[in-house]
C-alpha cells in the first residue's frame, strides 16, 4: 500500500476509534474526572426547590436527595436552576448531570431520557376562588384555566376536561399570580405546590379552595441521560441508601411532615422502585 494511502488509512481509523470512543463515553467517569455533580432544579417549587429567603441559596427536598448522590459519587454538588419547560434539554445537551426539579416519570419522557427510583409520590389538582362556583372538574368545561408552561399539568387537565381553555406560565408563581388577578378560574398543579401556595395565603387561605378530584397521580423521580447506566447505579443506590437507613423518611418529616406549613401526617411512599405515571 503507498505510504500516503496508509497514512490515510491510518488516520481514517484513528478517527474513527477516537469517535467511538466520544460516543460510549461513560458520563460517570466525566464527573468524578471533574469533581462535581451539576444538578439541575426549578428553584420556585417549594419544598422540592426553593430560594431560601435569609441566605439566597437554593434548598429544598430534592436539594438534599442531590447532596447525598453527589456524596456517595464522592463529588461536589453544584446546583443550577432551571426553567420547567428547559429541564429535558438542558439534561440532553449537557448542560446539568441529573434534573431533581419535580419531573415526572412517564412513559412520553422515558423515550428521551432514563428515570432513577421514584422520589415522591403526588397528584395534580386544582385551585379555584371560593366563590366561583366551581365545585368539580366538570365545571371547568369551556373555562379558562392556567398553569405551568412545560409540565405534564397542560396535558392532564386536557385529558380530564374537554374544551378547556389553557393558559400557562414560566413558574407556578406566576400562575398563582394570574389567578389571583383573575387571568383564568382554577390553577392547575401537583397537590404539594398547591398546598404550599394555598399555605402561604394566611388568613386569605379562606378565598380559595383546593378540589378533592386528582387529575393525575404524578411519580416523581431524578431524570438521568439516556444509556447512562453506571450513573443511574449510583443514583439509585444513594437513593436507595436514604431509604434502608432511614433518612428518606427524616427527609420527608424535615420538609413535608406535621411541623412544616403542608402538614403532612406521614409518608405514603418509599423509594424502593420506579413507578411510571398512567
Amino acid at each position: 500500500m503507498p505510504l500516503s494511502r496508509r497514512l490515510l488509512t491510518q488516520t481514517f481509523l484513528a478517527a474513527g476509534l477516537f469517535a467511538t470512543q466520544f460516543a460510549h463515553a461513560d458520563q460517570l467517569d466525566d464527573i468524578k474526572k471533574k469533581g462535581e455533580l451539576v444538578v439541575g432544579v426549578l428553584g420556585t417549587d417549594e419544598p422540592n426547590s426553593f430560594i431560601d429567603p435569609r441566605t439566597r441559596e437554593i434548598i429544598g427536598y430534592e436539594v438534599d436527595l442531590a447532596r447525598a448522590i453527589a456524596a456517595r459519587i464522592g463529588v461536589k454538588l453544584q446546583i443550577k436552576q432551571l426553567a420547567v419547560a428547559a429541564r429535558i434539554p438542558e439534561l440532553q445537551q449537557g448542560h446539568v448531570d441529573l434534573l431533581a426539579a419535580s419531573l415526572t416519570h412517564n412513559k412520553e419522557r422515558e423515550a428521551v431520557i432514563d428515570f432513577s427510583l421514584t422520589t415522591f409520590i403526588t397528584g395534580q389538582k386544582v385551585l379555584v376562588k371560593a366563590d366561583s362556583g366551581i365545585q368539580n372538574l366538570a365545571a371547568l368545561t369551556g373555562k379558562k384555566v392556567v398553569t405551568i408552561k412545560g409540565g405534564t399539568q397542560e396535558p392532564n387537565i386536557r385529558k380530564a376536561v374537554p374544551n378547556v381553555d389553557v393558559v400557562s406560565f414560566d413558574t407556578g408563581p406566576q400562575a398563582f399570580q394570574a389567578l389571583q388577578q383573575g387571568k383564568g378560574v382554577a390553577f392547575v398543579n401537583d397537590e404539594v405546590s398547591l398546598l404550599d401556595q394555598h399555605a402561604k395565603l394566611g388568613a386569605a387561605a379562606a378565598q380559595y379552595r383546593i378540589l378533592d378530584q386528582n387529575i393525575s397521580v404524578e411519580p416523581l423521580a431524578i431524570g438521568i441521560r439516556k444509556g447512562e447506566k453506571r450513573l443511574k447505579a449510583e443514583v439509585d443506590a444513594a437513593l436507595s441508601g436514604l431509604e434502608k437507613g432511614g433518612e428518606a423518611d427524616k427527609l420527608f418529616v424535615k420538609w413535608y411532615g406535621p411541623d412544616t406549613r403542608l402538614k403532612f401526617p406521614k409518608r405514603t411512599f418509599k423509594i424502593d422502585s420506579d413507578k411510571v405515571e398512567g
